[in-house]
This record gives structure tokens, sequence and C-alpha cells, in this order.
């Protein structure tokens, strides 16, 4: 097996160095076999996780790759273990059927500005590396490597300023989240004297140990983009061009929760101040995602925003682990634990179809403002069942694995009456509240999405723009779909396969008793509730067969005498143009609701509109002796939202930040005796603190 983790690995490598290789022969290939490289690789490091997952160690010595070990150090290796090898399956299994339709969309959509091929290979060959790194300096270089990545992705076309700007926002919060990362990983090493991570579980407690675990939660909570770390990711996820959205949201932010699971296993309990702060902003990461998701214009800004939303979910649920490491109940740590990573499965899966999806309409329409998209699920049927597909999963509805994964998750919310102590249950509780408003929001913010696509009237499509992905293209859009929907059907495999993964962090036992029967879950809790989402599969097309044979019955051949008016005129005739719904209007109700959270501003403006005389028809205009229109005042209406962290958080900071950056830029009128002057008072207090020190 270690060949093939060494063949995944190189195959990345080859697609990244095709790309910057190929030349001549890529611009007539379109890019395409250059992504079924990356599909190939794909493949072979998610068997590599199969395989770690029945409880092999897969080992890849790559000390001769990067030098000579560090004295007193062992050579920089790979290994996945079952936990290694459980996220391997996952984000290589979605990174599969990505890189495919990524194939599909290169080859209709042609050569692109910039190295994407390239960024798209490091991305995926940088988690290969951190998701199975033994040792921190091997760890770090994976993530400085996503980091990089994740800036080419969002910045590949560069002369477009909106995304140049996204570009470099997220390479700062990745840059700030490698810089926390290292500083935790430091302060282990130093106390533990080696840089493997295994060694770090061996770590005496203490304020070292504490900061160090808030630092590595904080560095990973800044890639996943929790809350108030998230701004960067709807920028860089909608700068991002077609699948590569899902190679970043689908893949790649699977290693951020990666690092938590793994720190919760190294470092054991944390803190309970820890374990609240986690909580409440899962809690209100789920709830301003979801807001702000809600009343969007552009289809990859909804889905951006989502992703924050599922974010919250995924820590809510760890939240949920900690507060059970942390009063000693195991079975509480498993409960949470197993309904964060079935959340994060659902969340691959349904991001990676949605931005998948997302790309194949937009290819059709040239953008991706909704009112563009509208009735495009018509003319891209491909790209517009996988929305509808990836829209159910995230609204949480049966029978798609959202539902299950957020039934669990509101079953270990409601083990607070297990938990001692008023401040844990009274967190726990307002999250579980979270996560009800979030569920109703996310309803809300797909029906929404799905009426637009799937509207009749739509604008006329862009002459010459591509209308849909090839044949491959649209063959990973079904497997996605299938997987959104088939996983729940087969839930008691999905939770024997996570309970192997998970066994690293907790005896694989534990997790086991999710499994009432074959057939039957629970939240691992004896005797609290049960669900067999194996059962809803055969009962759910069982009922709506009989309530249309019941209709058809009663009906009789009036069933089919229907009045047919075109989608989305909410019951109202003639409705249509300038008066019919939209994308902002829709949305507009939710930014009244949520005025407190999204802080809606408002404006009526009176404005004066030409209005013909109605009595003169439809004849030809200006004819001789016809009066001329008069101005009609009508009102306009329009409304906005705010982005509450970045209003009050950000832009103080930064422009504090510009005020120090222009005092100090005084400093270069100086003289350079003033210059050596500075530097030896630097010294000599660097050195008078570490005398004082030791």
């Amino acid at each position: 097996m270690s060949a093939l983790f060494a063949a995944g690995l190189i195959l990345l490598a080859l697609a990244a160095a095709a790309d910057f290789l190929g030349g001549r022969v890529l611009r007539v290939l379109r890019s395409g076999p250059l992504y079924l490289l990356g599909a190939a690789g794909s493949g072979c490091l998610a068997a590599t996780g199969g395989y770690a997952l029945t409880g092999r160690l897969v080992t890849l010595d790559i000390g001769g790759w990067l030098g000579d070990p560090i004295p007193g150090q062992r050579a920089a290796s790979l290994a996945a273990d079952r936990l290694s090898g459980l996220f391997l399956a996952m984000a290589f299994g979605a990174a599969l059927p990505i890189s495919v339709a990524f194939a599909s969309w290169a080859w209709r959509q042609g050569p692109r500005p910039g190295r994407l091929g390239a960024s798209y290979a490091l991305a995926l060959g940088a988690v290969a590396v951190v998701v199975t790194a033994r040792d921190a300096f091997t760890f770090l270089f994976g993530w400085e490597a996503l980091t990089v990545a994740f800036y080419l992705l969002a910045g590949g076309e560069r002369h477009r300023r909106d995304r140049a700007g996204a570009a470099q926002i997220t390479f700062a919060f990745g840059k700030l989240s490698g810089a926390a990362l290292l500083i935790g990983l430091l302060l282990l090493a130093t106390r533990s004297h080696s840089l493997l991570l295994a060694s770090y579980a061996h770590v005496p407690g203490g304020a070292a140990r504490t900061a160090a675990q808030v630092l590595l939660l904080l560095g990973f909570a800044i890639k996943a983009g929790l809350v108030p770390f998230q701004i960067w990711l709807p920028r860089g996820y909608a700068a991002a061009p077609g699948p590569a959205r899902a190679i970043m949201a689908g893949v790649c932010v699977n290693v951020a929760f990666y690092g938590m699971w793994r720190t919760l296993a190294l470092l054991g309990r944390a803190p309970g101040w820890l374990v609240g702060v986690v909580l409440l902003l899962g809690a209100m990461s789920a709830l301003l995602g979801i807001a702000h998701a809600a009343v969007q214009n552009r289809l990859s800004r909804v889905i951006a925003y989502s992703s924050i939303e599922n974010t919250g979910l995924i820590m809510i649920g760890f939240g949920v682990a900690l507060t059970g490491a942390a009063i000693g109940n195991r079975m509480l740590v498993a409960t949470g634990l197993l309904a964060a990573t079935l959340q994060m499965v659902a969340h691959t899966a349904a991001k990676s179809l949605l931005f998948t999806s997302a790309a194949g309409l937009e290819a059709g329409a040239g953008g991706d403002d909704l009112e563009q998209l509208r009735a495009r699920a018509r003319r891209t049927p491909w790209s517009g069942f996988g929305l509808v597909v990836g829209s159910v999963t995230l609204a949480g509805l049966p029978p798609s694995v959202g539902f299950v994964s957020e039934w669990f998750l509101l079953e270990s919310l409601m083990q607070q009456f297990r938990v001692p102590g008023l401040g844990y249950r009274l967190v726990l509780a307002l999250a579980g509240a979270s996560v009800a408003l979030t569920a109703g929001f996310a309803g809300v913010t797909f029906v929404r999405l799905v009426g637009l696509v799937v509207k009749r009237n739509g604008p006329v499509p862009v002459p010459g723009a591509p209308l849909t992905y090839g044949w491959s293209g649209r063959a990973a859009v079904l497997v996605l779909s299938l997987c959104c929907l088939a996983i729940s059907a087969v839930t008691p495999l999905e939770i024997r396969v996570i309970a192997a993964g998970l066994s690293p962090v907790m005896s694989g036992g534990l997790v086991m008793g999710a499994l009432k029967s074959p057939w039957v879950v629970q939240p691992v809790f004896a005797g609290f509730s049960i669900l067999s989402p194996s059962w809803l599969w055969l009962v759910m097309p069982v009922m709506l067969l009989l309530v249309v044979l019941f209709t058809w019955a009663m009906s009789g051949r009036r069933l089919l005498r229907v009045r047919r008016v075109p989608a989305w005129h909410s019951a109202t005739m003639g409705v249509d143009g300038l008066d019919s719904y939209t994308a902002f209007g829709y949305a507009n109700p939710t930014r009244r609701v949520l005025a407190g959270v999204l802080h809606t501003r408002a404006e009526v403006q009176e404005i004066m509109l030409e209005d013909p005389d109605p009595d003169q028809g439809a004849g030809p205009p200006d004819r001789p002796g016809d009066p001329e229109p008069e101005e009609v005042a009508h009102l306009r209406y329009a409304s906005d939202v705010v982005e509450v962290v970045e209003a009050y958080l950000y832009r103080p900071l930064l422009r504090a930040f510009l005020a120090v950056v222009a005092v100090a830029k005084r400093l270069q009128n100086g003289r350079l005796d003033a210059y050596l002057l500075y530097m030896l008072i630097a010294l000599i207090a660097v050195i008078a603190v570490v005398t004082a020190l030791a």
C-alpha cells in the first residue's frame, strides 16, 4: 500500500508539472488530461485511506526528499492510521468525481489564465501531506503549501481587482492560521523535546499545554471559517473559478477538522472556558452564516456563506465532544464526535455537489447572479438536478444524508441534562436553539435557490457559451448526487466506518453504541430515541405512491385537468417582468426578520418615470399630434445588509493599523546613524529580556 500512497502523490506532482511544462499540448487539449491525472491520484489516495481504515498503518518515508533529518530526530515520513484513513477516504473520495468534472469543465472552457491546474494539484497534495504528517515540520510544510494553493486558486485571474483582493485576504488569514499553529506546535515541541506529533500526548499539564491547545484550535478555526475569522471564506470561494470552489470547500477545508480531531486525541480535555467559547462561536457561525446566505444574490456567495453555517454546526458537535471530555463522560464524547463527523460527511458531499453543479450552471448563464440563472435548470438539467439534490441535503430534508447528520446533532445537544453544572447546560441550550433556527432558515434559503433556478421564464442564453458539462462531468454530478442520497440509506454502515476511523480518539465500541440494531440507530445513549434512515428509503416512496393513488381514485381524470401558469408567480395571474419575484424580493422578508443580526438598512426614494397615456394603445410612437408622455411618481426601494464582523471588528482594526503604518513611514526620513541607534536599542532590549528570563 505504500506504493499506492506514493503513486497518488506522484500523479498529483505530475499534474502540477504538466501545467508548467505542457505548454502548447495542454492548450490544444484544454488542460483536460491534467485533471484526469489528479483524478487518478485522488483515487489512489482514497484507496490508501480505505486500507488504513482496516487498522493497517500505511507509511511513506520522505526524508530523502526533504534533505537530511535534524540531528536527534527521525527522518520525515508520512503515515496513515485509522483517523488519517478516514479523512483521506472522505476528502479524496470527493476529489475524484470533482476532478473528473473539472476535466470536462476545462475542456469546454478552454485555457485559463494563471496556473489553475498546478494550484489544484498543489491543494490536493497539501491535503494529503497535512492529514498524514507524523511530525510538526512536515505538518506545517503541508499547511503553508495549502495556504499558497488557496491564494493561487482565489487569485488565478489577477487582472480582476475583486479576485486580487479576495486572494490577498485569503492569504492573510491563511498566514495568521499558520502562525497560530507554529507557535502552538513550538510550545509542545519545547516541552516534549521532539517534533513527532505523537510525543505531544505526553506533555504534562499546565499553562504551556493549555496555551498550545488554544493556539492549535485557533489556527484550525481560522482555516474552517469560524466566526470571527470567516470573512475570507465567501470572498475566497467566490473568487475561485469553476469546480476549484468544490476543491476548496468540499475537500481542503476538512484538514481543519482533522487538526481538531487530532488535537483532541493528543491533548485530551480542554478547560471549561474554552469549551464554552467553542460552542458559542459555533452557534454564532451557524446562525450568521445561514442569515447571510439567505439574502445573497450570487449563487457562489450563497453556497459560500452556507459553508460558514456548516462549519458552525460541525463545531457545535465538536463542542459537545469537548464537553464530554471536560466532565469525564466518554459516551458524551462519542455522541458529539459522531454527530460532528456525520455533519462533516454531509458537508463534504453537498458542498462538492453544489459547487460542481454551480460551475455548469454559470457556464451557460455567463455569470452567477441569481437573476441570470433563472430557468437555467431547463437548459442544463444535469447541473440543475445536482443543485436540487445538494440544496435538499443542506436543508436537512429526508432522505438525504443532511437529515441524518442534523438529527444526530440535535440529539447530542439534547443530552444536556446529563451534564453537571449550570454553565455547561446554558451554553448547550443556546447552541441547540441556534441549530433549530439555522435549520429553519436553511429551508428558506434553499427553497429560494431551487425556485429561482427552475423558474420557467428566464433570460436569453449567452451566445456561444457552453451550456452544460460533457458526459464525464454529468457522470461526476450524478455520482455526487447519489452520495448525498444513498449514504443515508446505509447509515449503519457509515457509522461502522466512522467508528473505525475515530478509534485513535476514543474506543470504537463507544461509537458503535449508536447502532441499536443492524438498521436502527440511536444517539449512543440507549433508550433515548431511535431512527431508521434505511427504512425511510422504503417508507417514503411507498407513502408517496399511496398518496398519488388515493388522489387519482378521488379525482379521476380531473387530476390531470390543472391550470398551468408560469412558476414563481405567487398564485397571481399575469405578474411578469419587473413586477415578478426576484432573488432580491424573495429574500427581503428575511432581511427584515433578521435585521438585528444583519443590521439591515433600507431606503425609499421617490423617482419620476415616463408613463405614456394608456389610451394610446400599442400604436407607433411619436406620431404627430400625440401628447408627450407624462412623468409619474414611483417609489424605489433599496435594502442592504452589513457584514457585522467586518464592519465592527476588522475595519476599525484596519484603520488603526493604517494609522500606525503612517506613523512608521516617518522613520524612513531619518538618517543612517539614527537607524543604527534604533537597532542597538532593540538588541539591548532583547538581551535584557532573555537575561531576565534565564
